[in-house]
């Protein structure tokens, strides 16, 4: 039986690989899964949805409570005013990543995305068709694109430009400046900007998340996605949320009525509850990743591992010696020390020679890392 062309562009998980090659206790920050659980609040409000019969119901219209608690959220957090027409829930910000090139995209028209990128970045204009145009990000411009040097040509083709600020897998964040320039090429071109905000409350250092929707001429020129998952912990109850330009958010929720039922009612009480009452937890899940950050750069540091500190995300971007593919250099990692990254060439061409690490392991896991790597010795030559 085989399977349609497009299906080589979907690849086996890293850490299915890597996990082949260690031990009975292998220490894994392949996965950007939370493990910070949601206050309590949000999960009782999920688990008493639960117990209601009538929450089984399909929900095709979205609860207009939630709808005014993502108003109110904008409002508050980010100092933008939407409209419920500019707002559209989602079982995941994954589900329009994978499906706004559908909508807006013939074949062969033009995505420009950044590279390094979350790997639904390229996967779904292949699906759709559409001709992917990379943007390389080099950590000599802070990995933020430079829109100048598009060609001529790209800048024709596109009918959209995916970012993500902050970016994963670098962890960089973008100044406004960034925004303003971003804006002014999109009307330029008459390109549709996806701006993917999935980490703006995993910021360090005292910096403030943005909101793209926050800039002059953005609900003009494109569409924002949000997500409970970071900030709230509730990654594995999908729900997320496109907002922005009033066409684009129509568009894409015609699509999104033939393709399923709206989101599980108890999903969206939850929802309800995090963005009316959940945001005490967020200060402390942001020094909880904040002080992982520190640990793991110091720690590894002693082990002879050099990294950058991140300015935000989960994640840590890693060079790695010299001589050695990124995939080549994560199945040693794992042979040697039973520590499981992400190679950074499934981020794209530009992220060969690093490799992704998620914080998501506690302090002593850190540590306990952080010997193995010194015990593996390579790094020896680098201390």
């Amino acid at each position: 039986m085989e399977t349609a062309r497009r299906m080589k562009y979907f690849r086996k998980p890293a850490f299915a690989d890597l996990k082949a090659c260690t031990g009975p206790d292998p220490i894994d920050f392949t996965l950007g899964s939370p493990d910070i659980a949601p206050e309590p609040s949000i999960m009782e409000a999920i688990q008493k949805a639960a117990g209601e019969p009538q929450n089984y119901k399909y929900a095709v219209t979205a609860l207009p409570q939630l709808i005014q608690a993502v108003q109110d959220w904008y409002h508050d957090r980010y100092s933008t005013d939407l409209d419920p027409e500019e707002i559209c829930l989602l079982q995941g910000s994954q589900e329009a990543l994978i499906n706004l090139p559908l909508v807006f995209c013939n074949p062969h028209d033009g995505i420009l995305i950044p590279d390094p990128y979350y790997p639904v970045y390229e996967q779904a204009p292949r699906l759709a068709g559409a001709d992917v145009l990379y943007m390389p990000l080099k950590p000599e411009n802070h990995y933020l694109p430079d829109l100048e040097a598009i060609s001529q040509e790209d800048r024709q083709k596109a009918k959209l430009i995916l970012v993500s600020y902050p970016n994963n897998p670098t962890g960089a964040i973008a100044p406004d400046s960034f925004y303003e320039e971003l804006i002014r090429f999109a009307k330029e071109n008459d390109i549709l900007i996806i701006h993917d905000n999935a980490y703006s409350e995993l910021v360090y250092d005292g910096q403030p998340g943005k909101s793209f929707l926050s800039f002059p001429g953005a609900l003009e020129t494109g569409v924002e996605l949000n997500s409970f998952s970071k900030t709230y912990g509730m990654a594995g109850a999908r729900l997320g949320v496109l907002a922005g330009n009033r066409e684009a958010v129509s568009a894409y929720r015609e699509l999104k009525r033939s393709l399923d039922y709206g989101i599980f009612l108890p999903v969206q009480y939850g929802g309800i509850e995090a963005l009316e009452h959940g945001g005490g937890s967020i200060p402390e899940t942001r020094q909880e990743y904040e002080q992982r950050r520190n640990l793991m750069v110091a720690e590894f540091g002693k082990a002879g591992w050099h990294i950058p500190s991140c300015e935000a995300t989960m994640f840590l971007w890693a060079p790695i010696p010299a001589g050695m593919t990124s995939e080549a250099f994560a199945l040693r990692l794992a042979e040697t020390a039973g520590v499981l990254v992400t190679p950074g060439s499934r981020f794209g061409p530009e992220g060969e020679g690093f490799v992704r690490i998620a914080m998501v392991q506690d302090a002593e896991k850190i540590r306990e890392a952080a010997r193995r790597i010194a015990d593996s010795g390579l790094f020896d030559s680098q201390s």
